[in-house]
């Protein structure tokens, strides 16, 4: 009687509530609770210790487990596993509305991935075949099954779960975990409709030369994109203000019909839960200007996990607090909304707790300075999706090694830059910026390359360099460069390599080529695009011939430097190019010689063509960005500053020195204020030359400078 007292009550608060939602209630979810439950967790966890979490890490917003592979409330589903541990009771709806409670909005998570015996052998068609016609074990836990996810079991199954959760539960969007599938499916029906589409046999293996495959690619993103319309179309036909929320990276955004993730998606959860091996703490903020990229108005959330990201998944583990609050601040800096990520609701180690509310105590304290500006900034590098769509997803790191390259060039040399899509070259985006930099983009369309030639003709500024434009958006090689008038480069031969000992010798006296005091020569590339440079550009270096790297009394050059390896011209609309014919973004990011790093530097220095608005000196390594609207700006300023920074867990956090900042004051404004948020007092400020100049005190973590003017 007193769980059917409770129930009755329970379906009152939730009817009562959701009469309360509306279409952005999104906006004030900034500060998210995932708990993923396990099997066992209806006997073994404890709700209070997870109503105290959600206060002391200021929460407003919670992901819980609903269903999918099992189901933590009495689902009526056909087929839908229901915990054995759940007996009578409902622990989903329990924390929903105890989060209610709370003020909190609620996401359910559900998770298509696998499936059981008993669902299996009712609905074979439901699990996926591999290439030898074999059904799909689960490749960590073999008692159960991969789900197809192309077929039934995303179309006509999940679609009933989701209006089960959705109409019985007090929530604002389903959340998707590991619903894109696992690579191809086998299996008759979708080697039919594959084959209607394209013509085409289902591929055997991952080739980004094979059509196959690459219209393997474009019939995954057609079906899985109409997976999105289905589930939240089947959202809102209960909940109008809710949505379905595909959990992504920043990349995988390419493999969707991006007019469906605008029409569907009203926020964007990045799924990059920490680092992994050698991976730089930028990583996090990278993963927000990725999808601003393609969607600069959509909220973006980054999920953190309290655990190691290593592949060795130690998923119920915790790392160091300064890992966690890395990775959630930094993605702070950048805009992102903080979510923190556990499994298991049981905490057989709470040391994650402390660090993730320091870490939400931080997103708080900036919220409401740039809750109302916009990321700004005069440099921005194309993400290439048009290029990295050629790549199966486990290649496109080492694709995008010539981009994560540049990245860190212009993180090094304090210049606060945006990432811009290939996919939405509008004029008005690219006008937003004075420089483009295509660090690698190979495969570009007709169209996209007219958009660039235009935005230079308008006077912009472009650096790039190696294939850019060689290649059309297919991926054929094509006989001329797309964008050899703007890079002023007639192509003669290549790409060839991997070539080692290469070097490039200074031509001349050019901005681009300062900073060498004492060197003749410099490192170059491994593999390198032989080119003319057109009459008028200047060639600030040349290659220096090949010559053996063994045996040691062999090593000298035998010829003198010859052939463009940096093409440099003044477009004359007020507009510079740069073109660097060879992979100097992939190699600076394996090496990091600190030449390298200065090239990259002073090519988009020289194509801004005067002062950057905001500089920032001092010693140290720092993330910036920058925020503003018409009252002001703010610049945020994290501290990557470590000796650890390439590899996780860091053990300490070390505090960097002062910082002299200097931003420039837009013509017809003054300052009003300048303030420190995170330190929460003025700061000292000094006009000079029309620019305001501020010392920024030791940073521990991150500080934002905020100017107000007048």
């Amino acid at each position: 009687m007193l769980w059917e007292w409770m129930t009755t009550m329970l379906e009152s608060v939730r009817e009562t509530a959701g009469t309360l939602r509306t279409l952005e209630w999104y906006r004030t979810a900034t500060r998210w609770t995932q708990l993923t439950f396990v099997e066992d967790d209806p006997d073994r966890y404890d709700p209070a210790f997870w109503i105290e979490v959600f206060k002391r890490t200021r929460s407003n917003a919670l992901c819980l487990s609903a269903g999918g592979y099992v189901a933590y409330y009495p689902s009526k589903v056909p087929y839908h596993y229901v915990s054995r541990h759940l007996g009578d009771r409902d622990i989903f709806g329990a924390l929903v509305d105890a989060a209610r409670r709370l003020d909190m909005h609620v996401m359910a998570r559900v998770d298509p991935h696998a499936i059981h015996d008993d669902a299996a052998k009712a609905h074979p068609e439901w699990v996926m075949i591999d290439a030898d016609g074999a059904p799909r074990r689960h490749w960590a836990y073999p008692d159960v099954w991969v789900t197809n996810a192309y077929g039934d079991y995303n179309s006509v199954f999940m679609p009933d779960v989701v209006k089960e959760i959705v109409r019985d539960y007090d929530i604002d969007a389903i959340f998707a975990n590991r619903w894109q599938g696992h690579g191809v499916d086998y299996s008759e029906d979708s080697a039919r409709r594959f084959r209607d589409m394209s013509g085409y046999d289902l591929p055997k293996i991952a080739d980004a030369d094979d059509p196959a495959w690459q219209a393997w690619l474009q019939w995954r993103r057609r079906v899985l994109t109409e997976v999105i319309a289905q589930w939240d179309d089947a959202v809102k036909a209960i909940r109008p203000h809710a949505s379905f929320i595909p959990n992504m990276s920043g990349a995988s955004l390419m493999e969707f019909d991006l007019s469906v993730i605008t029409k569907h998606c009203p926020f964007l959860v990045v799924d990059h839960q920490g680092r992994k091996g050698l991976e730089v703490g930028w990583s996090a903020g990278r993963n927000g200007k990725r999808i601003r990229a393609t969607f600069p108005d959509r909220p973006v959330i980054l999920i953190t996990s309290i655990g190691p990201e290593e592949a060795y998944r130690w998923k119920d583990a915790v790392t160091s607090a300064e890992e966690i609050q890395l990775w959630i601040n930094n993605g702070t800096a950048h805009g992102l909304s903080a979510w923190f990520t556990k499994f298991n609701g049981v905490v057989p180690d709470e040391r994650w707790v402390e660090p993730v509310a320091a870490a939400f105590g931080l997103q708080a304290a900036i919220e409401p300075v740039l809750a109302d500006m916009a990321p700004t900034a005069e440099i921005a590098v194309i993400d290439p999706s048009t290029t990295l769509r050629h790549w199966a997803p486990e290649d496109r790191h080492n694709a995008e090694k010539h981009d994560l390259g540049f990245y860190h060039a212009l993180v090094e040399a304090r210049l606060p830059f945006e990432l811009l899509s290939d996919q939405v070259l509008t004029a008005s985006e690219l006008d937003r910026f004075k420089v483009i930099v295509l660090a690698n983009a190979a495969c570009l369309s007709d169209a996209q390359v007219k958009a660039i030639r235009d935005y230079v003709a308008r006077g912009g500024s472009v650096v790039a360099a190696y294939e850019t434009s060689l290649r059309d958006e297919f991926g054929k090689l094509r006989t001329e460069f797309g964008l050899s008038d703007v890079l002023a480069a007639r192509y003669q031969s290549g790409p060839r390599g991997i070539v080692k000992n290469t070097y490039v010798a200074l031509s001349g006296e050019h901005p681009v080529n300062q900073g060498y005091e004492g060197a003749a020569r410099i490192m170059g590339g491994t593999r390198l695009i032989h080119v003319e440079p057109t009459d008028g550009a200047d060639t600030p270096f040349l290659y220096v011939p090949d010559f053996p790297d063994l045996p040691m009394e062999e090593v000298y050059p035998r010829k003198a430097p010859e052939g463009a390896a940096v093409i440099a011209r003044e477009t004359g609309k007020g507009g510079r190019t740069v073109y660097i014919p060879w992979n100097i973004g992939e190699i600076f990011w394996e090496v990091f010689a600190i030449d390298h790093g200065r090239l990259i530097a002073n090519a988009v220095r020289w194509a801004l063509g005067k002062t950057s608005r905001v500089t920032v000196e001092g010693p140290g390594v720092i993330d910036l960005a920058l925020r503003e609207n018409e009252q002001g700006l703010a610049l945020s300023l994290f501290n990557l500053t470590n000796p650890m920074m390439m590899k996780g867990p860091i053990r300490e956090n070390l505090p960097l020195a002062a910082q002299t900042v200097s931003v420039d004051i837009p013509q017809g404004k003054s300052l009003g204020r300048a303030w420190l948020v995170v330190a929460d007092r003025a700061a000292e400020v000094r006009i000079e030359n029309g620019r305001a100049v501020v010392v920024v005190p030791g940073i521990e973590r991150l500080e934002v400078l905020h100017l107000a003017w007048a």
